[in-house]
């Protein structure tokens, strides 16, 4: 259990002394600090519906005892590693300042996008000091702690706990000098009794982004459920759950979207239980019509964690239903065929463990880079499932 330091007292997360602080402490801004080392470590608080919680600040898990509920595996087994201390950046206040890879301007017509930077045809090269749009996607995921589960969260995690965990997790960020939260819409859970409100929160959210005139205009992005595409007179619309009217995408650009996630898609139509989620930057004309400029999308499981292909599923299936916490790996920036670790289990003894899926198509180069990345955490048991030699190994 943990303790934590509430202006100079030491409280035990579980007793009803420390929940009757978190209120007035979320409302000065006061940072909780978790004592499970000296000197102890930062955290913040955060309101999830009528519920206050703490959260640690973005980056800070490794800094926890490994023991400790808020220890986070090691950032370099992930695509987070190369983006740290270039497109991610903590500042002395201890919020994380991003260099972002894509446009929040439109200046004209859009042009044709090139290829991810960090895909050559030759393979895998250096990667870029910016955050794609997926990989922003991934960074608000983990930041949230929605990469995280355990068996005992079973129906505690829907849509409403997800918009609030990427917003609390956008307060902790910057990018081009302001609050990212200013500039991420998330569609509110509808409910008919507070249409009223929700449609009056969602114009103001979006005045910034509603053209007035011909000229550059700002854009948003937008982080939602698809419920489903469908054809437009001209393109495509992307119909997104809690939101009444749909974002509107060029032919060209969805059909750049459906080649590029075509494994996503294919994932999601499999079954009812998927959900597909959308991070898009748009805009709204002078008509009043939503556009996308760019897009990128995400398949996550009945309980929110992303997965990239069938085997991860069939292992996440496998951990769901342990009371151990786990915490699913994200790629990030990195191409689909660099390893990576898929999900580690910090709270394993006695040493957490990373557990890695090899690809049937793996080579001699994928085993070099995982033998490196196992070889150079050595304080982290590894666990590798090849899916060439058969059905999952036995869980540690």
């Amino acid at each position: 259990m943990r303790w934590f330091l509430i202006d100079d007292r030491s409280l035990e997360e579980d007793t009803v002394e420390f929940h009757a602080l978190l209120p007035r402490a979320y409302e000065q801004k006061i940072r909780p600090q978790c004592q499970c080392k000296n000197p102890p470590v930062p955290m913040y608080i955060v309101r999830l519906e009528d519920q206050y919680l703490v959260k640690r600040m973005p980056l800070s898990g490794r800094d926890h005892d490994p023991s400790c509920p808020s220890y986070e595996p090691p950032y370099e087994l992930s695509g987070l590693g190369p983006l740290i201390g270039n497109a991610i950046q903590i500042g002395a206040g201890g919020k994380a300042d991003l260099k972002l890879d894509f446009s929040l301007t439109k200046r004209g017509p859009r042009a044709a996008p090139s290829a991810p930077s960090n895909v050559s045809e030759h393979g895998i090269r250096s990667e870029p000091r910016k955050l794609s749009l997926r990989a922003m996607l991934h960074y608000l995921w983990a930041t949230g702690e929605l990469t995280e589960w355990r068996s005992t969260w079973a129906g505690r995690r829907g849509w409403g706990r997800v918009r609030a965990s990427l917003l609390n997790a956008a307060a902790q960020m910057t990018a081009r000098g302001n609050a990212l939260g200013d500039m991420l819409f998330v569609p509110e859970v509808f409910h008919p009794d507070d249409k009223d409100g929700i449609a009056a929160r969602r114009v103001a959210a979006l005045k910034d982004v509603q053209a007035t005139g011909p000229g550059p205009r700002k854009l948003m992005m937008i982080v939602a459920e698809v419920k489903e595409f469908s054809a437009a007179r001209e393109g495509q619309r992307i119909v997104v759950r809690h939101m009444p009217f749909p974002l509107m995408i060029e032919e060209s650009v969805w059909r750049r979207l459906a080649t590029r996630h075509e494994t996503e898609l294919e994932l999601w139509r499999s079954s009812e239980t998927f959900h597909l989620i959308v991070i898009a930057t748009f805009g709204i004309s002078v008509a009043g019509i939503a556009s996308v400029e760019e897009v990128a999308l995400m398949v996550v499981n009945e309980h929110w964690l992303p997965f990239e292909d069938i085997h991860e599923l069939r292992l996440l299936e496998k951990l769901g239903h342990l009371k151990r916490k786990s915490v699913k790996g994200l790629r990030f920036n990195l191409a689909r065929d660099a390893p990576i670790v898929s999900v580690t289990l910090p709270e394993q003894k006695p040493a957490p463990v990373a557990m890695f899926i090899v690809p049937a198509s793996a080579g001699e180069e994928y085993e070099h880079v995982l033998a490196d990345m196992i070889g150079a955490r050595p304080e982290i048991t590894p666990w590798v499932w090849r899916v060439a030699e058969g059905e999952i190994p036995r869980l540690p």
